[in-house]
């Protein structure tokens, strides 16, 4: 699973490197400890709410907005259960009913530095932090929904509560020592075609999640205090010293 990430990116960044036309909202603060519930930045695209002059629709804007991390599907009768969906496996999300409507028409990217994934040893749980090995961004494949509260006014701002969550696929080679899942990451050439929703289609996003490559990350072993969420900041990704004999294969 994807639990943990390190979103630290700056804005400036990242419409950047993601071609993004459009900030929508507050922008959370950097965070070196991303965790279930926190707000997080996305990008996704958005079709205007006005249509041109000739009632044709405008074309979708390529956004950088604030969700919550952990997905509450439209039909869910309160908001709680968004802990437990933080992530979706690659299997099903096509499938599932609490995903198949989002992978048609709420794809999403969320943006990461690297993220954290706990190795079951004899000695207990060591912590790694998994990045690109050139240090580029990460673009990890999501889906986001929105959830009306009926318990608050239709003028209320915050009658709408947007929500995501991390799409995980079977963990290979090295990554497979670490941890069995591991969150699919989307090349570049691939992410307009996954922000594209206007098939409207969840087969089409079974084309696409068919096409990305397997991720190719680079582990290293970091400090136990990025187990505690309260603990947040860039010493977290520092690499600790590991004897040899526990070293994983390179």
């Amino acid at each position: 699973m994807c639990g943990r990430y390190v979103s630290s990116a700056s804005t400036a960044d990242l419409l950047s490197e993601f071609e993004i036309e459009e900030v929508v909202g507050e922008q959370p603060a950097p965070s070196w400890n991303v965790a279930p519930t926190d707000p997080v930045r996305v990008i996704l695209q958005r079709p205007p709410k006005e249509s041109t002059q000739q009632g044709e629709p405008e074309k979708a804007v390529r956004q950088l907005r604030t969700l919550r991390w952990g997905l509450v599907p439209s039909w869910s009768s309160d908001a709680k259960g968004g802990a437990r969906m933080i992530n979706a496996r690659i299997e099903t999300v096509t499938e599932k009913p609490a995903f198949k409507k989002a992978a048609a028409r709420r794809r999403c990217l969320l943006p990461a530095e690297g993220y954290y994934e706990w190795q079951k040893t004899d000695n207990g749980k060591v912590p790694y932090f998994l990045h690109d090995p050139d240090g580029r961004l990460l673009a990890m494949a999501g889906l986001y929904e929105l959830w009306r509260d009926p318990a608050l006014a239709e003028d209320d701002p915050n009658r709408w509560l947007w929500t995501c969550t991390v799409i995980t696929q079977q963990a290979t080679d090295l990554l497979g020592e670490i941890h069995d899942r591991n969150p699919v990451l989307v090349p570049p050439e691939l992410r307009a075609a996954w922000l594209d929703c206007s098939s409207d289609d969840p087969a089409t996003a079974r084309q696409i999640l068919d096409q990305i490559p397997e991720a190719r990350l680079e582990p290293y072993v970091v400090a136990p205090a990025v187990g505690n969420v309260r603990n947040d900041g860039p010493e977290l990704i520092e690499p600790v010293a590991v004897p040899e004999q526990e070293r994983l294969p390179l």
